[in-house]
């Protein structure tokens, strides 16, 4: 009975403890060209979390629809925040240069952000609710998966 009862303990304490990882929608702080920002100062808002590279094929083809949401829903209450993984600004601004961003870019060099959030797939993207929690995980980009993405973006907004 003694063991039981310790065995119940230990696994009823190991399930309450903090994971490892950040939930995604956790609070971040981190550096954009205007300065450094944080996750919780969008709160209210939905915000779309994209974890890009330079380096990452289908990020070019997601630049484009991540603009034409940003321009569509923007003044609805949606936030995209591309989080550039790349080691350098100078990757990022190549990048940019070729594929402009009408969204707000973070960097990301040491990938503290991305480690917490468990990103391993350029690109990964994270819905966060109006009240900061998770709604959805999208892993890489094809064109096929933007009316999907976009009906997801809509629920979230409550259009």
């Amino acid at each position: 009975m003694k063991n039981t009862l310790l065995f119940l303990f230990v696994i009823t304490a190991f399930s309450t403890s903090q994971s490892l990882f950040a939930t995604p929608g956790d609070d971040f702080d981190i550096e954009t060209k205007n300065g450094n920002m944080s996750l919780s100062q969008y709160k209210g808002k939905v915000v779309y979390l994209d974890f890009w590279a330079s380096w990452c094929s289908p990020c070019r083809k997601s630049f484009p629809w991540m603009n034409k949401m940003q321009a569509k829903y923007g003044d609805k209450g949606l936030k995209i925040i591309g989080i550039s993984l790349d080691g350098s600004k100078d990757a990022t601004t190549k990048f940019l240069k070729k594929n402009p961003a009408l969204f707000l870019i973070a960097y990301d060099p040491d990938g503290k952000v991305a480690d917490n959030y468990g990103v391993q797939v350029m690109p990964t993207s994270y819905l966060i609710g109006k009240d900061g929690k998770l709604l959805m995980t999208h892993k890489g980009f094809r064109t096929k998966h933007e009316d999907m993405l976009e009906d997801e973006f809509k629920k979230a907004l409550g259009l």
